[in-house]
């Protein structure tokens, strides 16, 4: 996975450690990750029901409250060959309205492939494939955060 080209992110890194909120955005389900940039690590975190990709903001303002993370990450799900499309604006758009609810610096990061690696996942671990049983959003979003330590810190 690559950082996008877009200037949203930016590729100094900070000279404090920073608790940082990773997003797989989606239509009916947000995957959640908390990591921090000390180890570059991050842990999945409940899924947040969306409709037609629009939140309970709510319940991301707890999320927020409970972790206070100094800056966020939200996939950008690239086609396979790079090119944005329909969900990469929604993404997008996504992004900018955390930036504007809770005024804190907000990164893109390529998630293409996360959801597969993710399902791949809970299938190796046991997990059967009924996937809304097993959320992989969580997992997404934990790679995606991690992929984006690795490449700034």
């Amino acid at each position: 996975m690559t950082a996008s080209a877009s200037p949203e992110n930016n590729t100094a890194k900070p000279n404090t450690t920073q608790s940082v909120l990773g997003f797989d955005f989606g239509t009916t389900r947000i995957g959640l990750a908390i990591g921090q940039s000390l180890t570059g690590t991050a842990q999945p975190l409940e899924p947040i029901k969306a409709r037609d990709g629009i939140p309970n903001w709510d319940e991301i303002e707890k999320v927020f409250a409970e972790w206070q993370p100094n800056a966020v990450v939200v996939g950008l799900p690239l086609d396979m060959d790079g090119q944005e499309n329909e969900m990469c604006q929604r993404a997008r758009k996504f992004a900018k309205r955390l930036h504007g609810r809770f005024n804190l610096p907000y990164h893109m990061m390529d998630e293409r492939l996360s959801s597969y690696e993710a399902k791949g996942q809970v299938i190796a671990r046991g997990g059967n494939r009924n996937f809304k049983d097993n959320s992989v959003d969580g997992l997404a979003a934990q790679m995606i955060l991690e992929t984006w330590f690795a490449e700034h810190y």
